[in-house]
C-alpha cells in the first residue's frame, strides 16, 4: 500500500525552525520528484518547494525562497523540508506529495499524505 506520512509540525515562534519529514512506505521515492504543499483555513493550496527524483534540481514558492530548503534521502525513502524564520503567515497544514515524473514541477499530485500542522506564533 503506497503511503507518505508527514510528522516535524508543531507550535513555534516567529523566527523559530522547524523540519518536517515525508516518509514514503509501499513504494520508491527515488524515481519520483517530490514536493511540499501547504494549505491555511480558508486560502488556495499552495506549491512551498520542490525537490527532482535525484535532488540535483530544488524549486521554491518566491514567499518561502532562502528560508526554506527542501532535501531527501533516497536510501531512507524520505523528503524533508527545513524551515527557518518562521513568520505567522507560514502557519498552515503543510503535506508532502509524489509526482508522476522525475522532475519539477509536481502538477498532478499522485499520492499525497495528510499533512502536519504547522502554526507560528507567539
Amino acid at each position: 500500500q503506497l503511503q507518505l506520512v508527514e510528522s516535524g509540525g508543531g507550535l513555534v515562534q516567529p523566527g523559530g525552525s522547524l523540519r518536517l519529514s515525508c516518509v514514503g512506505s509501499g513504494f520508491a521515492l527515488n524515481y519520483y520528484a517530490m514536493s511540499w504543499f501547504r494549505q491555511a483555513p480558508g486560502k488556495e493550496r499552495e506549491a512551498v518547494s520542490c525537490i527532482s527524483s535525484s535532488g540535483g534540481t530544488t524549486s521554491y514558492a518566491d514567499s518561502v525562497k532562502g528560508r526554506f530548503t527542501i532535501s531527501r534521502d533516497n536510501a531512507k525513502n524520505t523528503v524533508f523540508l527545513q524551515m527557518n524564520s518562521l513568520r505567522p503567515e507560514d502557519t498552515a497544514v503543510y503535506f508532502c506529495a509524489r509526482g508522476m515524473q522525475d522532475y519539477c514541477p509536481v502538477t498532478y499530485l499522485a499520492d499525497t499524505g495528510r499533512g502536519t500542522q504547522v502554526t507560528v506564533s507567539s
